[in-house]
């Protein structure tokens, strides 16, 4: 009987990942730069990726099966969380930043705001075994997707083999996050020459490129580097940045630059998420920022801007909003899957 179900649900799954729609699928947009992930390690595929999507709303990667990877990193909010400053865990457990907002995964090659992390397959694991996250262990999570009904059937189709490994459970969640690519706002409309700017947002372009694009380069609004951005330490967490990970004083207040994408929607603002509203941030910028040794050359002598250039400049950013990355139901909760645990 237990064989008869295994095989009804293998190919419940094959149908599901047909039914799968190619634009949930990774594609490179025309005007992005060669991905930096290794494709040829980690083939992309739809069962892969509908495995993924499973892991990735499932709260059984935590120690007690209440926390998911969405309960910090929500699709409508550019996969981030906006209801608290520092990201929650299991018990409630405060952690110590701001989860970073998940897009572009491809062309990135650190990861978390201190680039703790070197390659997108071993992402997974620091929340995972966050005592203020998740937790919990690989060891344990494998084991509680092995005894499950619906994962072998799901590790089956995507890799061939109903046996769950650690490996594969994080290939999986790589994959479904590498079809997180953005790049359908109106700035990328205009790039593609199917919109125009209006004046306004012409002319916060214009600043942008003047003022912001060394740091948050086109077209991923990154350069994917650490930066000083001048902001004054918190007094509560005392977070250093990127020097507390190698320990070298040239790192101090350094943090991982974040896309502007979908900036709109991606608040509270900065590793620790002390500014809840755009306007915030650019009074940082004109007014706010403190010199240290380590400082960013680009902010030594920056011209802070007036509130005419400001409103203009947010008009602008307001263009990096892309709805159909936000909305996209290949993204969402997959109900066909995990509605049958």
């Amino acid at each position: 009987m237990k064989n008869k179900l295994l095989i009804i649900a293998f190919f419940s799954i094959l149908f599901l990942s047909f039914w799968w729609t190619k634009q949930s699928l990774f594609y490179i947009p025309k005007n992005f730069p060669t991905p930096v992930y290794n494709f040829s390690k980690n083939p992309i595929t739809a069962e892969k990726v509908l495995l993924g999507r499973a892991l990735f709303h499932d709260p059984i990667l935590s120690r007690d099966n209440t926390i998911s990877c969405t309960t910090c990193h929500s699709q409508y909010t550019a996969f981030t969380h906006t209801d608290h400053d520092l990201s929650h865990g299991i018990e409630d457990r405060i952690g110590t930043r701001n989860s970073l907002a998940l897009m572009n995964l491809a062309w990135q090659s650190t990861f978390m705001w201190d680039g703790a992390v070197n390659h997108l397959d071993k992402q997974a694991l620091a929340p995972i075994s966050s005592l203020d996250e998740m937790d919990s262990s690989i060891k344990e999570v494998v084991g509680k997707l092995q005894k499950s009904t619906i994962y072998p059937p799901l590790f089956q189709a995507a890799f061939g083999d109903s046996v769950v490994t650690g490996e594969h459970t994080l290939k999986a969640i790589s994959a479904f996050m590498l079809t997180f690519v953005s790049a359908n706002s109106k700035y990328d409309q205009v790039k593609r020459g199917e919109a125009t700017f209006t004046n306004q947002e012409e002319n916060g372009y214009q600043l942008f490129q003047k003022s912001c694009a060394s740091c948050h380069a086109e077209p991923l609004f990154t350069t994917n580097k650490f930066a000083n951005n001048g902001l004054p330490v918190d007094t509560t967490l005392n977070d250093f940045g990127r020097m507390m990970l190698t320990q070298n004083s040239a790192d101090s207040l350094k943090f991982k630059i974040p896309t502007l994408r979908n900036i709109e929607f991606s608040y509270p603002y900065m590793h620790d998420g002390r500014f809840k509203k755009l306007p915030e941030v650019l009074k940082h910028y004109n007014k706010g920022v403190q010199f240290s040794a380590t400082l960013a050359p680009e902010l030594q002598d920056f011209q802070p801007l007036t509130s005419n250039e400001q409103v203009d400049l947010l008009a602008f950013l307001l263009t990096l909003t892309d709805k159909t990355f936000l909305f996209n139901q290949d993204y969402s909760f997959p109900r066909e899957v995990l509605l049958k645990k």
